[in-house]
């Protein structure tokens, strides 16, 4: 969501970094674990396509699995949707530009959404020894630790998911929904969101904080992303492989929480929970209204997919599906 690169953007004093160059994870796993990858995505309904056609009655969805950091390489994909795309009759976004641009506004003035602006802070909270990790860290992004700590840990867990490469790196954020926005405005389509951004903090904010610092405790080694993990999902989202970025990352996350099987599957699911499931069955209830028209759903790659993903669901409702170029 671009929430994060408004929030990068007013809260923190960055420093120059490269842009990101790194290798793709994929090309190094071992053969047990790449067959073992393989098996678990031939399970997942709807794995590959960023471009799927659902029909029913006299509508039409294009949904289209974007990526919220931007590539060069999204370019020539914007050009070769645009014929289709720019015949719909509205655009929905998880939000739009203009909403989050009112969020920003507001958040200038009030940064309590994101910030603990009373109580004890993270240094409280932590123990010693993982504080001073964790800062370490963050410093590696540009954070200093007297803001860290002032941070509320669902955003400070997606600050660790950015990598340091990423950091002050000119149009960081303008990947596919970003370039799609640009394509509506071109041709004067209507722009609606999907949920509002005060919802969702809300839910990602509804844990008790001890709670969310012991969940950050736990999990900060596999929030962690670097140029590596940044190559590799930009690589798998062009070929369109948007269930094995998901399971790669499960994949890589127990590896580097140092947490058993049983506890790091516990997060994971209260993970998933908030950014996949509950979000796409309230997206769903938006969606299921639109009738009678051509309508442009474009949303992170990660939701189209598995049982809960909007494709099957949308499937579930009576809809017939049709991957299409992309």
């Amino acid at each position: 969501m671009r929430l994060l690169s408004i929030c990068l953007c007013l809260l923190l004093p960055f420093t120059a970094r490269a842009a990101c160059e790194g290798r793709d994870l994929r090309l190094d796993l071992p053969p047990d674990i790449q067959a073992g990858l393989a098996q678990t995505i031939s399970n997942i309904p709807f794995p590959e396509g960023n471009h799927w056609i659902a029909t029913k009655d006299g509508t039409t969805l294009h949904l289209i699995g974007t990526l919220h950091t931007n590539d060069a390489r999204m370019g020539p994909v914007v050009e070769r949707l645009a014929p289709v795309l720019s015949q719909a009759d509205a655009f929905f976004f998880e939000v739009t530009q203009n909403d989050m641009d009112v969020f920003e506004k507001n958040l200038a003035n009030d940064f309590s959404p994101v910030l603990i602006t009373s109580g004890p802070t993270l240094v409280d909270l932590m123990p010693e020894e993982d504080w001073a990790a964790l800062s370490a860290t963050l410093a590696e992004r540009g954070i200093p630790s007297w803001m860290a700590a002032k941070m509320r840990p669902w955003f400070l867990s997606m600050m660790l998911g950015i990598p340091p490469c990423l950091m002050n790196t000119p149009d960081f954020d303008h990947g596919m929904d970003a370039r799609l926005t640009e394509l509506a405005e071109e041709h004067g389509i209507p722009q609606h969101s999907l949920e509002r951004v005060e919802d969702l903090i809300t839910m990602f904010d509804s844990h008790p904080l001890e709670e969310q610092v012991a969940s950050l405790t736990r999990l900060a080694g596999a929030l962690q992303a670097g140029d590596d993990q940044m190559i590799t999902m930009a690589n798998a989202y062009l070929e369109e492989q948007h269930a094995a970025i998901i399971e790669l990352a499960k994949i890589q996350g127990l590896e580097a929480s140092g947490l058993t099987e049983e506890e790091f599957a516990a997060e994971w699911e209260g993970f998933e929970d908030q950014l996949l499931v509950q979000r796409n069955a309230n997206w769903m209830e938006k969606i299921l209204s639109l009738k009678n028209q051509t309508v442009v759903i474009a949303v992170g790659a990660g939701h189209l997919g598995n049982d809960f993903g909007l494709l099957n669901q949308l499937q579930q409702a009576g809809y017939s599906l049709e991957r299409a170029a992309f």
